[in-house]
């Protein structure tokens, strides 16, 4: 490396051990190495700096980092491995394999059995990148492009099975006009509609990422004729793979989904990237292995009382629950007291156990609004 490089790697190095005294919870400066570092070739510490650069300009991130490639867990193990055994297990030192596994044996998950009178909305999505591609956060405007124009053999295929359209915001396929392109105004009504997410270059986790970088150019999705099913693309992982409804049987939106992804796989050279230890690749670490997040709507009136979500949390956390707002992370608890419920867990569990987990917990903490009454 050399001179200006070196002042740089300096500069950084200082501002780790910045990060790491004001906020210990980043996992990201907690396990850097300088030591690992310098055993890396000139290109290695290159992309690792893209890795660990979120964690390092946003302090107060929880993880961090983001894989830049399909093949950086294995790259850049040694590092990579200590977050990911903090963050899943508690244990840096961790050493667990992922087993991937959808049956169910037959089994319902019913949520009238819990007691539940009201339909409620259902959720279940996965994360999923190729193996051909770099990860959004290394991804270039041109490599973007590619990936929507080859993403559009499995959305026809997809489009076949189950109807509906594709929305697009990528301005031009360079040379040639986008067929899927959408405008302004029709983008904001599907935001509101939660059907497309929101400007990710407005996030600086990302942007630090590298992960909204030419924005909007690969970025879009596919909603299903019954509206019942979404593919993101584009956004922090290449696809995000969604099911909804409403209703009392999970087993609905989980087969629902397993059927969807098959759709998308079945395409010949589409192939989704995974680690031997860690499961499907996905650009966060907290997002690996099943890469999955089931959720319902619930009504807790009794513990967000005030608006507040502090008591739900405190009673979901322990039971290994996410708690959000209605429209997603960093939203608000709905006007009637409705909260977002999902199990934390997606590495080192099965698809079939993260459906269980949500039943479960859900029932221990309806059990806890019960009481609070």
């Amino acid at each position: 490396m050399g001179n200006g490089a070196s002042a740089s790697a300096d500069d950084m190095w200082a501002k780790v051990v910045e990060v790491r005294e004001s906020n210990p919870k980043n996992l990201c400066t907690k396990h850097l190495d300088k030591e690992y570092f310098e055993t890396l070739d000139d290109a290695q510490k290159a992309t690792f700096i893209k890795c660990v650069k979120t964690g390092i300009e946003n302090p107060d991130s929880g993880l961090g980092c983001y894989a830049m490639g399909p093949t950086d867990y294995e790259t850049f193990g040694a590092f990579f491995s200590k977050v990911i055994g903090e963050y899943h297990k508690g244990d840096p030192a961790y050493d667990g394999a992922h087993v991937t596994d959808w049956n169910t044996d037959g089994k319902k998950f019913d949520l009238q059995e819990i007691g539940l009178k009201e339909e409620l909305s259902m959720r279940v999505r996965v994360g999923r990148n190729l193996t051909k591609y770099n990860l959004p956060g290394a991804m270039d405007k041109n490599e973007r492009i590619a990936f929507e124009k080859d993403l559009l053999q499995s959305l026809a295929v997809v489009k076949e099975k189950f109807g509906g359209e594709i929305y697009s915001l990528t301005p031009d396929f360079g040379e040639e006009p986008n067929p899927n392109l959408i405008s302004q105004e029709k983008y904001q009504e599907l935001i509101d509609q939660h059907v497309m997410f929101k400007d990710m270059d407005a996030d600086p986790y990302l942007k630090s990422a590298g992960i909204s970088s030419d924005w909007p150019y690969g970025r879009g999705c596919w909603q299903s004729e019954d509206k019942s099913k979404i593919i993101w693309f584009g956004e922090e992982d290449q696809l995000r793979i969604m099911c909804m409804k409403k209703g009392f049987l999970l087993n609905e939106v989980f087969d629902g989904l397993k059927t969807l992804l098959d759709a998308v796989e079945s395409v010949d050279g589409i192939e989704f990237a995974k680690h031997p230890k860690y499961g499907y690749v996905t650009s966060c670490p907290s997002n690996l292995g099943t890469g999955m997040r089931a959720s319902v709507h619930v009504k807790c009136p009794n513990l967000t009382q005030g608006g507040s979500d502090a008591k739900a949390k405190e009673i979901a956390t322990p039971l290994g629950l996410s708690v959000r707002g209605t429209g997603g992370e960093h939203t608000a608890v709905g006007a009637d007291g409705t909260i977002d419920i999902s199990p934390r867990a997606r590495l080192f569990i099965k698809e079939n156990e993260i459906i269980g987990s949500l039943m479960e917990g859900l029932e221990k903490l309806l059990a806890a609004e019960q009481a609070a009454a």
